[in-house]
């Protein structure tokens, strides 16, 4: 029997992302805790699916089209969500592209294009969200962030890795200026969570998995499940007094040491 401070039955959640990944992992999790949710993703049909399999839980789930690099989208994905629930206790910050390009050669056009996605959307859907929690007294925002919000990973992730850190920043001001006003403001930074772009890179670079693996002491790739605990942590009032965290989720690797090694890991033996 689960403890009841977990509980989110009858709490309304709203996921970005929730097609695929650690987006419909998260907004399932909320499901199973009992909530109700709200599904977006630029794949419609996908967050139809996701919606589906929250309604064979017995619990209520709308899906709808947004690309959250559009505010006028998220806009009105929260005026739907305003016309369906009327409320809202959890936002999950999921969604959020990524691109490659050397330091060197990305266009500023490009830049601008990453931090659309990762920045201007992800405080549009907190400004949204918080607007309606504050005025309840009560909520928790989660913003996905990454490893790459606290240090640097290199190989042209610069565009992505700013984007990442202002995400970090933007959820302890957030926290910082909303928790006295009981909504809590949290993020979740995973390392490598396996999903169709990260497969697609290990087929073109086989080796980039020794890399990995090699900084990962729990000695595997993250999968979207891995995020389901921590987000309804976050959510419930288990986390009631926890609030402006980076909270890893990366099988030890912000823990270990650049040039540390691990027993049985791709480096050493024994």
């Amino acid at each position: 029997m689960s403890h009841p401070i977990f509980d989110l039955t009858d709490r309304v959640a709203l996921v970005t992302g929730a097609a695929a990944g650690m987006g419909k992992a998260m907004a399932v999790g909320f499901a199973e805790a009992g909530a109700d949710l709200m599904l977006a993703d630029v794949n419609e049909p996908g967050a139809q699916e996701t919606a589906h399999e929250i309604e064979s839980l017995g619990r209520r789930a709308i899906a709808v089209r947004c690309d959250v690099s559009d505010v006028e989208q998220v806009r009105g994905m929260f005026s739907r969500l305003d016309g369906e629930f009327g409320r809202i206790h959890v936002l999950g910050n999921v969604a959020g592209g990524t691109m490659l390009g050397k330091p060197e050669d990305l266009s500023l056009d490009r830049l601008q294009e990453s931090l659309q996605s990762l920045v201007i959307a992800r405080f549009c859907s907190c400004q949204e969200g918080g607007r309606r929690m504050l005025a309840a007294g009560k909520g928790s925002i989660i913003n996905i962030g990454s490893l790459a919000s606290l240090t640097a990973i290199g190989r042209g992730h610069i565009a992505y890795s700013i984007g990442m850190g202002a995400v970090a920043q933007m959820t302890r001001e957030l926290s910082t200026e909303w928790s006295s006003r009981g909504v809590r403001v949290n993020a979740i930074l995973p390392a490598q969570v396996m999903n169709p772009f990260l497969e697609k890179r290990l087929r073109a670079e086989p080796r980039m998995a020794d890399t990995w693996l090699g900084g990962i002491p729990a000695g595997r790739f993250g999968e979207p499940k891995d995020i389901v605990g921590v987000a309804i942590f976050l959510a419930s009032d288990a986390s009631a007094w926890v609030t402006g965290v980076m909270l890893p989720m990366d099988g030890g690797n912000l823990a270990m040491n650049a040039g540390g090694t691990y027993p049985g890991g791709p480096i050493v033996s024994g």
